[in-house]
């Protein structure tokens, strides 16, 4: 049985996103690392969801939905680097922004929805959105007063789905975009 996952992608990553004109283009590829300059997507195997998500003005929105395909160098992510200042995955620099640069990051060949900052979570899901850790302990989402999020700090990082969650949030990215 596959599982689901969020990723919180920040300000940074989503303004590059959109500066780069890659707003309404599927990403090949994400990017894990073991450096907290990046999310660790532990426990992520072939055939799992991850919804990628941002939060503006204390909304939070669905960027793309991606189904893991593999998380094994190919030969799209081009010739490894040589020295240290060389690319690590030439082959993927139009989504480098994504994490290509990060320290130890790894590339996560993803199969995706296109990138776009317009599919809000409604209110009503925000609050019921559950994830669950390894040991199986449940936890909601900090923060959230009258379905808005004031903080984005239990967000950060990248966290398994409670499969009631991992149902739900399916639905909010086939609803038309605003």
């Amino acid at each position: 049985m596959s599982d689901a996952f969020t990723v919180l992608w920040t300000h940074d990553t989503c303004r590059a996103l959109r500066k780069a004109g890659r707003v309404g283009e599927r990403p090949p590829v994400a990017f894990s690392g073991a450096h907290s300059s990046l999310p660790a997507w532990a426990g992520a195997r072939a055939g799992d969801e991850v919804y990628a998500l941002h939060v503006n003005q204390r909304e939070v929105f669905v960027v793309s939905q991606m189904r893991v395909i593999d998380v094994e160098r190919r030969d799209c992510c081009g010739t490894a680097p040589a020295t240290w200042d060389d690319p690590a995955y030439p082959g993927h620099g139009d989504w480098s922004m994504l994490g290509a640069g990060g320290c130890g990051a790894q590339a996560v060949h993803v199969d995706a929805t296109p990138v776009c900052f317009d599919i809000p979570i409604p209110d009503e899901l925000l609050t019921r959105l559950t994830w669950r850790n390894r040991r199986g302990q449940t936890r909601g989402l900090k923060y959230v007063v009258d379905g808005r999020l004031e903080r984005s700090i239990s967000l950060q990082g990248f966290y398994r789905l409670t499969p009631e969650a991992a149902e739900e949030l399916p639905e909010v990215v086939s609803r038309p975009a605003r």
